[in-house]
């Protein structure tokens, strides 16, 4: 938003500088980013009249002329092609100075003396055009210093406001509340009906009153559409980054920049029948004032006649209805939308317009028949004509509702951390456009229509403290009664598994919750993921069923960045469709590629394995106290190798799955080495089993090592479950602490060493103990494995 500086001082002027005022706005919330003059810094320039224009002996493109300064006529020569007799231009004198240190002599072109120089507006950092000389309305003052007539003493304030604030998208709304931070009255402009001169009207329908609960029209006859604006409206919308077009335009602008009320005037003999304000039948087509011709969806809303749509409701105007040098008559139309159901229509378009910034914030709903009214009498003080009766049509149990905010005086003095004077509160609230009313414990107050981000308690407070001063708040210290929650030892803190993933060298990626549809098919090819009716560009359509998208497309921007070794971790939604509702599902993602150590001179480069990542997964597993209740099985997945991929499991329940990014994935993504994913449901991994004492034996243990022949298929889990069954009682630990393939065994067969460890509370175990135990697993080994001992 960009307001010139005279123009908000015309409603209210506080005492301050340029730069102080912009402070002000600024510690208000509404944070101003740049202060920029109006016009280039020149001097010695003075409206000028040109008394005669005569063609340069010796130049085809040159005119000699003879031009009054208002004490005196001096001699020209002069090139733009707009220089005649009569006209009104800004003229720089010997001696003058022009933007970009541009001293003006006097000079001799082509044989012919020039005592100054005609300006362009270009020239003097006023406009872009640079076709000809700026034209000045017949009644300026020849003579008059320019600077002083066209008042280019002024700044150019602009302010990014944030999306709450609609209420400040136009001068009434920021002069609201520079007046209230300097306790100054606003002296808006006295906006008065316009008496119907004719009883010329248009009938309106409200078909999706929804979208558009107040409509309000009225008809202007016999107007002369080439009155050009007068220049302090072109000036003005000049200062405030908008161009002038003709006078009809240019007023419904003005009314838009200085109200906040966007509004459009159709030429109405163009208009058939009467206006029906629905929405667009699907692949409806409309030709914009832009040019571009469209195809309309079913869910956006139109402005019609009785044949065709004529405008895109709150975004753009039709080329077809626009209003040209031949319109005669008007229908002027000014509305209000439902900012939720306008958000985002423009941009599904690829449009962006003035009318569809302020509509999706929110306009204030009661303010169209006061912007008609004022458009009205600026137009026919402009372009003449006659003007019908206002025509207003309301649904009014669609307008948004404006239920009452109670604050309390307590909750003032708890939050703010100061006991404001009832008179500030109700001064600050009052000059906000509140109605308030002093209750028993403190106010109950009225929202303005004008303001859709006042709804709860806590939103008055926040009001207050801006508006009396964040930095006026006083500092105190905090003081609350603290009771420290119970802390389940069940239950694992995400924080705990962050920081042991970091201590393993994993950094943590926060990735975008919506990624690009053709790699979310890559990781999931069977599910369909739900797709965004207003993605924020067509790389991030749809929400993902995976966080390994997100992730791999980090390590790939960090391999192609010169980063060798990769390392991430992310805790995050998968979004995962169901029949009637959409699950999302707490994951932990986990990805590795590179070199399994940093350089060093300690050791020799390897790259990272299967087991590398399965390690780190099993000291994750670790964390739960519950590591017993897990296990790995090998599987295949989409996306990932099927000889490197295994389910993780959690009392037979899968949680969770890890692997190799298969080598054509690799390829497909740009990978130059291969990558090992992991992706876990986080409430397995944040379920921790009770920690339980059990009294530490004072009898020693025996231990016992056993290498067994078996096939090769045969799980080394499945086995070592056998081993426990079959250990009876005494066994206390087993390890598989070697797998050997290779010379010297049956190629289909391999051999795993398993250490067992025996031991009993109450007494020393003896060999012949020790001796039976493993003779059963033995047995047990050879009848169910057909093991055979290795010597």
């Amino acid at each position: 938003m960009i307001i010139s500086e005279q123009w908000l001082r015309e409603w209210v002027s506080p005492e301050l500088s340029s730069e102080d005022l912009a402070h002000q706005i600024t510690m208000a919330g509404l944070e101003v980013d740049a202060i920029d003059p109006v016009a280039g810094e020149f001097s010695g320039v003075v409206v000028a009249e040109i008394v005669s224009a005569e063609q340069h002996p010796d130049a085809d493109k040159l005119r000699v002329c003879q031009v009054n300064t208002g004490s005196e006529t001096v001699q020209i020569v002069c090139g733009a092609p707009n220089a005649r007799a009569g006209l009104k231009a800004p003229l720089a004198t010997v001696g003058g100075e022009l933007p970009g240190n541009f001293k003006i002599k006097k000079a001799r072109l082509r044989g012919v003396e020039s005592f100054g120089m005609l300006c362009a507006g270009e020239e003097l950092g006023l406009t872009d055009d640079s076709d000809g000389l700026m034209e000045l309305p017949t009644d300026a003052p020849a003579g008059d210093d320019l600077r002083d007539y066209l008042r280019l003493d002024d700044n150019a304030i602009e302010i990014g406001l944030t999306p709450n604030r609609a209420d400040c998208l136009g001068l009434a709304g920021i002069a609201r509340e520079v007046g209230l931070l300097n306790n100054l009255p606003v002296n808006a402009p006295a906006i008065q009906p316009v008496a119907p001169a004719i009883d010329d009207s248009l009938p309106v329908e409200l078909q999706a009153p929804e979208r558009c609960p107040r409509f309000v029209g009225r008809v202007i006859r016999g107007i002369d559409v080439s009155r050009p604006s007068p220049l302090w409206l072109q000036e003005k919308l000049r200062r405030v980054g908008l161009r002038s077009i003709d006078a009809v335009v240019d007023v419904t602008n003005y009314v838009m920049m200085e109200l906040g009320q966007p509004m459009h005037a159709f030429d109405f003999a163009k208009l058939e029948g009467g206006i029906r304000v629905r929405l667009a039948e699907q692949g409806e087509s409309l030709e914009l004032l832009d040019g571009q011709t469209l195809e309309l969806n079913d869910d956006t809303l139109v402005i019609a006649d009785h044949e065709k749509a004529v405008a895109m409701a709150g975004i753009m105007g039709g080329q077809q209805t626009a209003v040209s040098d031949s319109t005669v008559d008007l229908f002027l139309e000014v509305a209000f939308f439902t900012p939720d159901l306008m958000a985002g229509k423009a941009r599904s378009y690829g449009l962006h317009t003035d009318a569809s910034h302020r509509f999706e914030r929110g306009v204030d709903f009661q303010l169209q028949v006061t912007a008609m009214e004022r458009a009205t009498a600026l137009l026919l003080g402009i372009v003449g004509g006659q003007a019908g009766p206002l025509q207003e049509t309301v649904a009014a149990d669609y307008l948004p509702s404006r239920p009452d905010v109670s604050l309390r005086e307590a909750r003032i003095r708890k939050l703010l951390g100061f006991e404001m004077d009832p008179a500030e509160v109700e001064r600050i609230l009052s000059g906000l456009g509140l109605g308030v009313t002093r209750t028993g414990d403190g106010w109950k107050c009225t929202v303005p229509s004008w303001r859709f981000d006042i709804a709860i308690e806590a939103d008055l407070l926040e009001e207050l403290a801006r508006v009396y001063g964040y930095n006026r708040l006083p500092v105190s210290h905090i003081h609350a009664d603290l009771v420290i929650p119970a802390k389940p030892e069940q239950t694992l803190a995400l924080s705990g598994i962050r920081n042991h993933l970091a201590a393993r060298g994993y950094r943590e990626a926060i990735t975008y919750s919506f990624v690009e549809p053709a790699l979310q098919k890559v990781f999931d090819p069977g599910l369909d993921p739900v797709a965004l009716s207003n993605p924020i560009s067509a790389d991030m359509a749809v929400m993902r069923t995976s966080l390994l998208p997100g992730l791999v497309s980090a390590v790939l921007r960090n391999t192609n960045r010169q980063q060798p070794r990769v390392r991430l971790f992310e805790s995050g939604l998968r979004f995962l469709p169901g029949d009637d509702c959409l699950k999302q599902v707490p994951t932990l993602a986990m990805v590795v590629t590179g070199d399994r150590f940093e350089e060093g001179w300690t050791g020799n480069a390897e790259p990272v394995d299967f087991f590398d990542l399965k390690g780190d997964v099993e000291s994750l597993l670790c964390l739960t106290r519950a590591a017993d209740s897990f296990h790995f099985e090998a599987a295949s997945r989409d996306a990932l190798h099927p000889g490197q991929t295994a389910l993780v499991l959690r009392d037979e329940e899968t949680v969770g799955y890890l692997g190799a990014l298969h080598p054509s994935v690799c390829r497909e993504l740009g990978l130059n080495a291969p990558a090992y994913v992991c992706e876990i449901t986080l409430s397995a991994l944040l379920q921790a089993r009770l920690p339980a004492f059990s009294e530490l034996s004072r009898f020693p243990e025996v231990r016992r090592d056993l290498a067994v022949l078996v096939d090769k298929t045969v799980p080394a889990r499945e086995l070592m479950e056998n081993v426990r069954s079959s250990a009876g009682t005494y066994l206390t630990d087993l390890t598989l602490f070697d797998v050997y393939e290779g010379k010297g065994i049956d190629p289909k067969r391999k051999s795993l060493a398993l250490g067992l460890t025996f031991r009993d509370s109450s007494r020393t175990l003896s060999d012949e103990d020790v001796n039976l135990a493993v003779n059963q697993v033995i047995d047990s080994l050879e009848k169910n494995y057909k093991a055979e001992l290795r010597n």
